[in-house]
C-alpha cells in the first residue's frame, strides 16, 4: 500500500453549441480558413462593446441543473487580466466571484461523490500555431462560448477522473449543450494534482497540467504526476506549485512556468455588461425543458421494454438516437425489434462516432414503427423484418412499397410441409451430415425453406419441422 493519497480535481472547459459567439454575431462553426468568423468584437479592437448571448446562460444553466447545482438569482462578468497573443485585448470576460452555478456533484459508480464547486461562463482566447519558427494566431475560436466546470479536490485515482469526465461528457451531449468532441478540442481539461501522506487531511503542492484533449492522456498523465510527486517527496525534496504540460510522445510532464493565482489575474467586474439576472421562473421553465433524466429513462426501457442495461446504454449514448428510439417503440408489444434494428442494421451504415451522434436516417421513427407493427401482428417475421428495413434504409420509402399482399398472409400450415418436404428431397448431403451429428446442418435446409417463402416462414416452426421429417425419413 502507497505511503501517499493521490489528491486531484478538474477544471473542464466546455464549449457551448450556439451558432453565435457570446459577445458577438460571429459563427461558432469548427474549421474555416484562420481568422474569417471574427469580428471588431470578438478581436477586441477600441471602440466595441460585447453583448451578452441570452443562449450562453441558458445552456450553463441547463449544465448546471443536470449536474445538481444551485442556480445563482444574481451573477456577473468579470475581466481576468493577462497578456498573451491569443487574447488581443489582454483580457478575458469571464466570472469570477459570483458564478452562475454552484455547490453541484456528479456520483460515480463506486459510490463517491465528485462535488462541484461551481460553473461559470466565459469566452474562449483564439489558437496560436506554431510553424517552423514563427507564431501565427487564429482567432476564429476567440469568443466562442465557454463553460468551465470546476470540481473540488474529490478524486482519489486516474479511473476516477476518466469516468467523471465521461459521465461529464455524456450528460453535455444529452442535454444539448456541446458535442464535447475532445478532438476539436470542444472540451478540454485542466488538472490539478498533489499528493499527501496517507491518512493526511492537509493538502499538498500541487501542480496544474493544461489543456488535455484526450481522456487517455488525461489518465496517464494523472499517472504519471503522481508517481512524480511520490518520489519527490520520498527523495526529501520539495513539490513547486508551476504549471506543467503533457508530451504525448513518452508519457510524461514537464514544467511550463510557475503557478498563477487569483491575485496574479487582477479580477474586477466587467464595466461593458450589465448584472446577470435569473428568476425563479426562468430557472424551472429551463428545467423543464429538459429531456427525461437519462437514469430514469434506461430504468423505463429495462422496466417496460426488457431492453438490457447494455443495449439502453447504447441507445442512451447518442440523445437523437434514444428520442427515435422512443417515437419508433411507442406502444409496440415487442420493443425489443426496435433496439435491434437501431444497434444492428442502423449503426452499421454509420462509421463513426459522429455519424452516431448525428443519427441522420432516411428511416423515420414513424416507418420504423410501421413496419415493427406488422411483427406485432404476426404478418412478417423478423428475417422479413429485416431485409425489408435494408430496401427502406436504401430508399428512404415505406414498409408498404415492398412488402407485397402475399408477403402479409404468411405461410399456411399446407404450404410449409410442402415445401419442408422438398427441402430434405433436394438436400441429400445436408440431411446426411445432420444424421451424423452434424446439427447445424438444419440450418441449411431452414434457408432453402426461408428463401423459398421470401422469408414469410417461421424459422423455427420450419427447423421443427425439417427435423421431425428427417428423422421419420432415418
Amino acid at each position: 500500500m502507497s505511503r501517499y493519497e493521490l489528491v486531484a480535481g478538474l477544471e473542464t472547459h466546455v464549449e457551448l453549441a450556439t451558432k453565435t459567439k457570446i459577445f458577438c454575431g460571429c459563427s461558432t462553426e469548427f474549421g474555416g480558413e484562420p481568422n474569417t468568423h471574427c469580428c471588431p468584437v470578438c478581436i477586441g479592437l477600441p471602440g466595441t462593446l460585447p453583448v451578452l448571448n441570452r443562449k450562453v446562460v441558458e445552456y450553463a444553466v441547463r449544465a448546471g441543473l443536470v449536474t445538481h447545482c444551485e442556480i445563482a438569482g444574481v451573477s456577473k462578468m468579470d475581466r481576468k487580466n493577462y497578456v498573451y497573443p491569443d487574447l488581443p485585448k489582454a483580457y478575458q470576460i469571464s466570472q469570477y466571484d459570483m458564478p452562475l452555478c454552484k455547490n453541484g456533484y456528479i456520483d460515480l459508480s463506486n459510490g463517491r461523490r465528485i462535488r462541484i464547486l461551481r460553473i461559470h461562463i466565459e469566452e474562449d482566447a483564439g489558437k496560436l500555431v506554431h510553424s517552423r519558427g514563427n507564431t501565427y494566431v487564429d482567432y476564429n475560436r476567440g469568443g466562442v462560448p465557454l463553460i468551465e466546470i470546476v470540481t473540488e479536490p474529490d478524486f482519489r485515482s486516474p479511473e476516477e477522473a476518466r469516468e467523471y469526465l465521461e459521465r461529464l461528457q455524456f450528460l453535455m451531449r444529452y442535454i444539448g449543450v456541446s458535442d464535447c468532441r475532445m478532438e476539436e478540442g470542444s472540451m478540454r481539461c485542466d488538472v490539478n494534482i498533489s499528493v499527501r501522506p496517507a491518512g493526511s487531511e492537509a493538502l499538498g503542492t500541487r501542480a496544474e497540467i493544461k489543456n488535455m484533449n484526450s481522456l487517455s492522456f488525461i489518465t496517464k498523465a494523472i499517472a504519471y504526476e503522481y508517481d512524480r510527486q511520490c518520489d519527490l517527496l520520498d527523495s526529501g525534496e520539495e513539490v513547486v506549485q508551476e504549471t506543467r504540460r503533457y508530451i504525448e510522445s513518452d508519457g510524461t510532464t514537464e514544467g511550463m512556468r510557475g503557478k498563477e493565482d487569483a491575485q496574479d489575474y487582477r479580477y474586477f467586474p466587467e464595466p461593458d455588461l450589465v448584472t446577470i439576472r435569473i428568476s425563479k421562473e426562468d430557472v424551472e421553465k429551463i428545467r423543464a425543458s429538459l429531456p427525461e433524466d437519462p437514469d430514469a429513462r434506461a430504468k423505463r426501457w429495462q422496466e417496460s421494454f426488457g431492453i438490457s442495461e447494455a443495449d439502453s446504454a447504447q441507445l442512451l449514448r447518442y440523445r437523437r438516437v434514444a428520442d427515435y428510439f422512443d417515437e419508433a417503440a411507442k406502444g409496440l408489444k415487442n420493443a425489443k425489434a426496435a433496439a435491434s434494428c437501431i444497434l444492428g442494421q442502423m449503426f452499421r451504415r454509420m462509421e463513426t462516432e459522429a455519424d452516431k451522434e448525428k443519427f441522420e436516417t432516411r428511416v423515420s421513427a414513424e416507418n420504423l414503427h410501421a413496419l415493427l407493427q406488422l411483427l406485432d401482428e404476426g404478418k412478417v417475421r423478423m428475417n422479413l423484418v429485416k431485409s425489408t428495413l435494408e430496401k427502406m434504409l436504401d430508399s428512404g420509402k415505406p414498409a408498404s412499397d415492398f412488402l407485397s399482399a402475399q408477403d402479409l398472409e404468411g405461410v399456411s400450415p399446407e404450404e410449409l410441409d410442402r415445401l419442408c418436404t422438398q427441402a430434405v428431397e433436394q438436400n441429400p448431403k445436408a440431411v446426411a451430415d445432420y444424421l451424423a451429428g452434424k446439427e447445424k446442418a438444419v440450418k441449411s435446409l431452414v434457408g432453402f425453406v426461408m428463401k423459398s417463402t421470401r422469408g414469410r416462414a417461421d424459422a423455427q416452426k420450419a427447423e421443427a419441422l425439417l427435423i421431425d421429417k428427417i428423422k421419420a425419413q432415418a
